[in-house]
C-alpha cells in the first residue's frame, strides 16, 4: 500500500496571537481524519516547528488538498509531499 508523506513546517516568527485556538482546531481535524482512515500517523517534530504526516488511502492531490483545509494551512513555512511505497 503507497502513503504520502506531508512535512509541515510552521512559521514561528509569525504566530498569531490565537494560536492556542487554532491549535484546537488542528487536532480536531486531524482526529477526523484518523477517524475516517486517511492519516495513519501523525508525528510532531521534536524542534516544535511543525509535524509529519502519513496518509494512506489517497493520493497526492488529495493529501494536498486535505492539507489546504488544516487550520494550520495558513501559518505555514513550507509543506513537502513525499509519495512512499512499501517494501516488502
Amino acid at each position: 500500500m503507497n502513503r504520502i508523506l506531508a512535512i509541515l513546517t510552521l512559521d514561528m516568527e509569525n504566530l498569531p496571537v490565537n494560536f492556542p485556538e487554532i491549535l484546537k482546531l488542528e487536532q480536531e481535524v486531524v482526529a477526523a481524519w484518523k477517524a475516517e482512515g486517511v492519516l495513519e500517523h501523525l508525528f510532531l517534530r521534536e524542534t516544535k516547528n511543525g509535524a509529519v504526516l502519513i496518509f494512506t488511502n489517497v493520493d497526492e492531490v488529495q493529501v494536498k488538498l486535505l492539507m489546504e483545509t488544516l487550520p494550520f494551512y495558513k501559518i505555514k513555512k513550507s509543506i513537502e509531499y513525499l509519495s512512499l511505497m512499501q517494501q516488502f
